[in-house]
């Protein structure tokens, strides 16, 4: 078995991947289908396809979905927090009004040790039960609260 250590190669500008020059199929990447010769072009497209406007909403998506994901939300609850933010901005509603979020995140286990009291019922538990965080999508403070096994299983069903 040879090596191809020495055979011609160059990296695929759309994918990353290096490409041996024998491999392509008809001047283009094997993997993506890109065409090797205009490389240059790619950039630019993309370039003009993120606005100044666009690149400002993406870092705001990056920072919430990541104070979010430290928390331990689910990345598809996010998700679909940021969709309904987007699709209430497009409509012109985000900017009379504020949208609240209730997300529900895993216990840490000083959570899992500690008794806690209910928010719904008010009963204390120890086991079982879900966390929730909830706020406004424009404060910065959230709200945490817990519900008991027996809260939680109903709670789940409305939703």
């Amino acid at each position: 078995m040879t090596t191809r250590i020495h055979a011609p190669h160059t990296t695929c500008p759309s994918c990353k991947e290096e490409v041996y020059l024998d491999e392509l199929v008809g001047g283009r990447c094997p993997l993506c289908g890109c065409s090797l010769e205009n490389g240059e072009e790619i950039d630019s497209e993309f370039d003009e396809l993120i606005g100044r406007s666009d690149l400002t909403w993406m870092v705001f998506q990056y920072f919430f979905f990541r104070k979010l994901d430290c928390l331990g939300a689910q990345p598809v609850q996010i998700m679909h927090l940021i969709s309904r933010y987007e699709e209430q901005l497009a409509s012109g509603e985000a900017a009379t009004r504020d949208i609240p979020f209730d997300l529900e995140i895993p216990m840490r286990l000083s959570d899992a040790l500690r008794p806690k009291r209910c928010s719904v019922c008010g009963k204390l538990f120890v086991r079982s039960g879900k966390k929730h965080i909830s706020g406004l999508l424009r404060s910065p403070s959230q709200d945490v609260r817990y519900l008991c096994p027996a809260c939680s299983r109903t709670s789940g069903t409305q939703e």
